[in-house]
């Protein structure tokens, strides 16, 4: 295995979101000049914080997979697993999204999402790292049939375009 290997949330994910939350901002930029009405402007922020939340955590998100370990990064916190301490490698599939729970003992686990781009070599590196014994059936299967998802880059770009909409929309207004 190569020293380090870097994983992050598919960056056709991020890059909407980071347009959505930009235009957003615009939007009440906008109503806010206009003098559009404060309801109008405490939805907005209302709709705003969760966007933006989700674009910060999918953007600095990542994982980190070394020859001992993983460790997975996220805004203010961080989890870190050795490779020895595992003690199973399971798959949970939900129509087209799976997680992955990566299990040390009772209390230590790492959930993993095919949310990271380059998804089917992060599974076969996990598979070829842990421990034989510790991969279930399911996971096996998800290593010779990777699922990709794609529906929530579609649904991102689905409210960015619907959003400029709604910015022309408020500059003829």
């Amino acid at each position: 295995m190569s020293p380090l290997r870097t994983f992050v949330i598919r960056r056709a994910f991020v890059v909407p979101m980071g347009l959505l939350s930009a235009l957003m901002v615009a939007l009440l930029i906008v109503c806010t000049f206009q003098g559009q009405p404060t309801a109008k402007i405490i939805l907005l922020v209302f709709f705003i914080l969760p966007v933006m939340t989700l674009f910060i955590e999918s953007a600095f998100r990542r994982l980190v997979v070394a020859p001992d370990g993983i460790t997975a990064f996220r805004p203010f916190r961080q989890r870190q697993i050795r490779f020895a301490d595992v003690t199973s490698l399971e798959t949970v599939r939900v129509r087209n999204r799976v997680f992955m729970t990566l299990a040390a003992g009772d209390d230590d686990f790492l959930i993993i999402s095919n949310s990271y781009g380059n998804f089917p070599a992060l599974v076969d590196l996990l598979i070829a790292e842990v421990p034989e014994g510790t991969v279930t059936e399911e996971t096996q299967e998800l290593a010779n049939k990777p699922i990709s998802r794609q529906a929530d880059i579609f649904t991102a770009w689905f409210a960015v375009i619907a959003l400029v909409y709604v910015l022309v929309a408020q500059f003829k207004a």
